[in-house]
């Protein structure tokens, strides 16, 4: 069984940069032979990957259906940021929350309710790069040597044994080969079981002693920015972050990528 989510992101370039993702869902489980099965229906609301049982609203998001599923991604959004010769690296916005909630970092919710602990593993790959098909010379429609990076992973759960948590790659992951899925986490035999929380980065309250990437976004006169959708100060979170490298021309014109989240069985 195969689960795969496609986000696509476009990133606006005017004077600043934009980040302004937009997704399709495909949620298809798939028999070895490949026919397509539906089992199911079961869903699981968002929970806080800071306090695993504590139900939370970030808005809609990107989800699956079924026994081993994937019940939420953050939204990947670098908001503004003024585009400079020396300046080429641009932390994503922290996730939000319609609530009292503080901001979290960028996180997956996954819930294995198989009746067998058979294991599942969490792939992305960014399927090619950021790019605008307009830019009149096709050598330069792309923004070449761009790097996502997703630092500082941690897995969390309500009264689960840490012996059963899946194991998150804590080492940087970056997406510098396009088309190349790398492994996000990994949850072996008799492990994973349950509804897990895999964050990038956390917050000055986390109780698990993760290192905090999440702070308060101002701007040039040291006045809060506000997140137009949530109401509320936006926070940038430094676990998660786009690298534009200094020879890359870059044209003020929206471009886009698609990354696309797998969760599967183990074999």
């Amino acid at each position: 069984m195969t689960i795969k989510l496609y986000r696509r992101m476009s990133l606006g370039l005017l004077p600043f940069l934009l980040l302004l993702p937009k997704y399709i869902v495909q949620a298809d489980q798939l028999t070895e032979d490949g026919s397509v099965t539906v089992k199911g229906a079961g869903t699981t609301i968002p929970m806080d990957p800071e306090k695993p049982g504590e139900p939370v609203n970030p808005g809609p998001g990107p989800s699956t259906e079924g026994s081993l599923r994937i019940d939420f991604i953050s939204n990947l959004n670098f908001g503004r940021a003024e585009i400079t010769e020396k300046k080429r690296q641009f932390f994503s916005q922290a996730q939000l929350f319609y609530s009292d909630t503080s901001p979290r970092g960028y996180y997956i919710q996954i819930t294995d309710e198989r009746q067998r602990a058979d294991g599942w593993t969490l792939q992305v790959k960014q399927e090619y790069q950021f790019r605008n098909t307009v830019i009149a010379h096709k050598s330069e429609q792309e923004l070449k040597g761009s790097v996502l990076s997703f630092d500082n992973g941690w897995a969390n759960s309500l009264g689960v044994s840490v012996m059963k948590a899946p194991i998150v790659t804590r080492d940087t992951i970056e997406l510098n080969a396009i088309g190349e899925s790398y492994e996000v986490a990994k949850a072996e035999n008799n492990t994973g079981m349950g509804i897990w929380t895999i964050e990038f980065g956390a917050s000055e309250t986390n109780d698990t002693n993760q290192k905090v990437t999440i702070s308060p976004l101002k701007d040039t006169n040291n006045e809060p920015i506000l997140d137009s959708n949530y109401q509320k100060q936006a926070y940038s979170n430094s676990a998660v972050s786009l690298t534009v490298p200094k020879e890359t021309r870059i044209f003020p014109v929206e471009y886009e990528t698609e990354i696309t989240w797998t969760l599967a069985k183990l074999p």
